[in-house]
């Protein structure tokens, strides 16, 4: 992987993360920046970027879970779009690596992030099993968290690991 895509994610990362914490949400910019850069590295980088199905595969299915997740209100709209963009700037080779840095990353914030609510919320949460009150449980647990974040913690922890496989 070129060191220069990677140094422009963690730059990009740290700005959409930061907007993403202040605003709640991810400029359609930014999916826009990231699929002409990867347009540009298909004739920079073509070693590591082509228009292949299997470039798609990962962007595409980001896109089609994030849809079905907006529409159960678990993520936003931007958050699968800039997922979608992303990937496409990740080779193909580093896919599945980079997605289980993903995922653990999506765990462990997921996990701090529900078990910091049950600590803080704990009489609530209790006064609502006991008089069985749904809603307000929906209201404690229904909260979406700024997802930019947790891809940033990703990408940062993934390119620790392949450090070795950067090039400069």
């Amino acid at each position: 992987m070129p060191v220069s895509v990677y140094l422009f994610l963690v730059v990009q990362l740290v700005f959409v993360a930061y907007n993403d914490i202040t605003n709640k949400k991810i400029s359609n910019l930014w999916p826009l920046i990231n699929i002409g850069f990867f347009i540009l590295s298909t004739f920079l980088f073509s070693d590591y970027y082509s228009f292949q199905l299997n470039t798609f595969v990962f962007p595409i299915t980001f896109f089609l879970v994030g849809l079905l997740l907006f529409i159960l209100k678990i993520m936003g709209a931007g958050d699968s779009k800039y997922l979608l963009s992303f990937y496409l700037l990740i080779p193909v080779s580093l896919h599945e690596t980079a997605f289980v840095f993903l995922a653990y990353s999506t765990v462990i914030v997921g996990l701090s992030l529900l078990l910091t609510n049950i600590m803080k919320r704990f009489d609530i949460i209790k006064i609502a099993i006991l008089t069985r009150n749904i809603r307000l449980i929906k209201t404690i647990f229904g909260q979406r968290f700024s997802y930019a974040p947790v891809i940033l913690v990703s990408w940062l922890w993934f390119g620790w690991e392949i450090r070795t496989k950067i090039l400069y």
